[in-house]
């Protein structure tokens, strides 16, 4: 019984809403919460951001745009996230991305994301122990990037999705699926300076445009987290070996605001994107924009060290926290380490722990030469 609350209060909170609230609180809730959740480790150790950061394998959930600015043919990587680990010890998060370069001008990307909500103990009345369920998340999408021009490129994804809530155990209930898009577009332009070249980039991602989702074959439907993330990155060199870059994102679901008054199942996707700007007073819009900041070091692009901060308003979710992470890279391989460090009291979030590691798989092909 414990356990089957616990899911419950996760379904509604994981990655959105995980803190007491206060009664003038408005927070706006989607289905499908884990699309939000931050796949891997080197964002995640810098506030979770990501828009306009340099190019890195993990750009796929970022800005796909980002990719045919990489040096590296082709890449792969893999992440694990164990989640709320302050509620239960068996929910995480697996993330695998990758991508191939045509030529310096184009590039195809992919990732798999499995969203596992732990195993569920389904008793009866009695409390005996009837079966255990399994519930998940999954989606799946394939990007395309292309240059543009000398400093911008642009990208366009395509994804899956597939919810399955109820694993089979709850009547009229069924797994929801939908599809949806993104569209990319990443601008980085070199600034000579006195201690080397530095850079300038702006990035914006409009991800997840798509069908709503519905578990009891379209009687009802709830939106899936469409975003819009807007981010700005400086690196600056300070000498032949080290550089530092300091980024920042701002982060807004196109999601109606939540209203008693309001049929949600009757708005559309696009109309609720168009209605997420001006369905509440302008000081509420302005609570709905999340934002974070973050800081790279790097020691001869091999040794990293990285922070950040990301700030969620107290009446939209309350998520505020740091972060800290490392990263080394040797050769062909790349391990990252991010670690999140809450400042709202009894914050479930609060020492959450992202693992990542990349291949560069053009240096590997080329070693075993």
């Amino acid at each position: 019984m414990k356990k089957s609350i616990i899911f419950l209060m996760t379904l509604m909170s994981v990655g959105m809403f995980v803190n007491a609230q206060e009664p003038t609180s408005n927070p706006i809730f989607t289905a499908v919460p884990s699309l939000s959740i931050t796949p891997d480790a080197r964002a995640g150790g810098m506030g979770d951001l990501g828009a306009a950061t340099s190019p890195d394998v993990f750009s796929q959930y970022w800005n796909p745009a980002k990719y045919v600015f990489l040096e590296s043919q082709a890449g792969v990587s893999l992440s694990y996230t164990p989640w709320l680990r302050q509620l239960v010890s068996d929910i995480d998060l697996a993330y695998v991305s990758g991508y191939y370069k045509f030529d310096d001008r184009q590039s195809v990307s992919a990732s798999l994301r499995y969203f596992s909500l732990g195993d569920i103990a389904l008793t009866n009345q009695l409390g005996d122990f009837l079966t255990t369920a399994t519930p998940n998340e999954l989606a799946v999408d394939v990007a395309y990037s292309r240059m543009l021009s000398e400093f911008f490129s642009a990208s366009v994804a395509m994804r899956f999705i597939y919810s399955d809530l109820s694993n089979g155990f709850a009547q009229d209930m069924y797994p929801g699926m939908s599809v949806a898009a993104d569209v990319a577009g990443y601008y980085r332009r070199p600034i000579s300076l006195s201690t080397g070249e530095g850079n300038l980039a702006f990035g914006l991602n409009i991800s997840n445009l798509g069908a709503k989702i519905s578990y009891d074959e379209n009687v009802t439907s709830s939106f899936i987290p469409t975003n819009m993330r807007f981010g700005t990155s400086f690196l600056y060199p300070i000498d032949d070996y080290q550089s530092i870059s300091f980024s920042a994102d701002l982060n807004k679901l196109l999601v109606p605001t939540p209203d008693a008054t309001t049929d949600f199942n009757k708005i559309s996707m696009l109309s609720g994107v168009f209605m997420s700007f001006g369905d509440a007073s302008a000081e509420e819009e302005l609570r709905e924009i999340m934002w974070s900041v973050g800081a790279e070091y790097a020691y001869n692009k091999q040794f990293f060290v990285r922070a950040g901060y990301f700030h969620e308003n107290q009446y939209k979710g309350n998520r505020q926290y740091f972060t800290a992470g490392a990263g080394f890279k040797l050769n062909v391989f790349q391990i990252d380490a991010g670690y999140v460090i809450s400042t709202a009291q009894t914050n479930p979030l609060d020492q959450t722990l992202r693992l990542s590691l990349s291949f560069d798989l053009f240096g590997l092909s080329n070693l075993m030469k």
